[in-house]
């Protein structure tokens, strides 16, 4: 039988710099502690972004999220953050990730599709068995497979917002850092709708990278066909090319017993 995959996990305060309005860990910042619990897992086997890079010429690239909210924990709670590699196949490694509250309840589950790619060429490459081995991950044929987001149609009734790629959205790979994305996507809705309402599920998928100095163009169709499940479809878009989207559902928070 085999070892269940090696799992990390680590304590964080969440400071009031990582909350939204509603004084709550926002969804970029959310998405950035739990990417930091699985660069610290990286480290700590030795096997860290700078390694694989210097090392195999290659870093590893998230293609998708899916991401289920129960609870967003508040500013100066302490949460516990786990993250474990948890089977691969030649191309795709699956990593799950758990956000729970001090005592115990699971706030957060997130699941997540990586490659490994080649920083030169920036093309998908097989996934070396040294680079997985200590991670204990499974080896399967198929690694499960995420729910893709919507996509928008032509004729949907769609609102916009346009943002110039800045210096401070592009990461140490010289490509925009993937907490960018939701956060044009969540800055596409009007602010009332944001302060009353909180993500509970959210599909993001990305399809091509976005560099320094692109114009990308958000989109958002809202759904409100379901008042108790309101649900939005979100296109990141660059020179017309699709470079992220996501479906997101949502709950209402200030109606009563969901606060």
């Amino acid at each position: 039988m085999s070892m269940p995959a090696h799992s990390f996990s680590e304590l964080h305060t969440i400071p009031f710099y990582e909350c939204n309005v509603n004084n709550r860990i926002s969804i970029p910042m959310l998405i950035n502690i739990l990417i930091l619990a699985s660069e610290h897992q990286n480290e700590n086997l030795g096997l860290d972004q700078t390694y694989l890079i210097d090392h195999y010429g290659v870093g590893w690239v998230v293609t998708s999220y899916s991401i289920h909210i129960t609870h967003l924990p508040r500013k100066d709670s302490v949460v516990k953050m786990t993250t474990r590699g948890t089977s691969y196949n030649r191309y795709f490694a699956f990593r799950e990730f758990w956000l729970h509250d001090q005592a115990g309840n699971e706030l957060v589950k997130v699941e997540s599709i990586w490659v490994l790619m080649n920083e030169q060429t920036r093309k998908i490459t097989p996934i070396d068995e040294t680079i997985i081995a200590p991670y204990q991950s499974e080896k399967v044929k198929r690694v499960p497979r995420l729910a893709r987001p919507e996509r928008i149609e032509a004729t949907d009734d769609v609102s916009a917002k346009e943002y110039q790629v800045r210096w401070s959205d592009i990461d140490f790979n010289g490509h925009v850092n993937n907490s960018r994305y939701p956060e044009w996507m969540l800055d596409s809705l009007p602010m009332d709708f944001l302060n009353q309402h909180e993500p509970t599920n959210i599909d993001i998928r990305f399809e091509n990278e976005v560099k320094y100095g692109n114009r990308v163009t958000s989109s958002v169709l809202v759904d409100s066909s379901d008042n108790a499940k309101i649900k939005t479809v979100h296109e990141i878009k660059s020179n017309d090319v699709l470079s992220a989207s996501a479906t997101i559902v949502w709950k209402d928070i200030k109606a009563k017993g969901n606060d």
